[in-house]
């Protein structure tokens, strides 16, 4: 009788980890799935950036052999402010 009630002990506490066990897991999913999600915003980001960046090449470069402009030279340039 003694081994059946250590039995069904056992059998308690191992549910009972079990249990806590797969909390710990999904929390751990949580916070993996948010900074996942974090990643995707910055990538989308990187992307917009990225287009930004290859649209203002192709205007400069349409400047330059198209229009034929150049840039001035750094002494001058004049900055005005509003």
């Amino acid at each position: 009788m003694g081994a059946l009630f250590a039995l069904l002990l056992a059998s308690a506490l191992a549910a009972i980890y079990s249990k806590y066990h797969s909390r710990q897991v999904f929390i751990e999913i949580q916070k993996q799935e948010k900074i996942l999600d974090q990643y995707d915003v910055e990538w989308g980001q990187l992307q917009l950036e990225l287009t930004t960046q290859v649209d203002q090449s192709k205007v400069e470069l349409s400047a330059r052999e198209q229009l034929k402009l150049v840039m001035p030279e750094r002494d001058k340039i004049v900055y005005l402010k509003p």
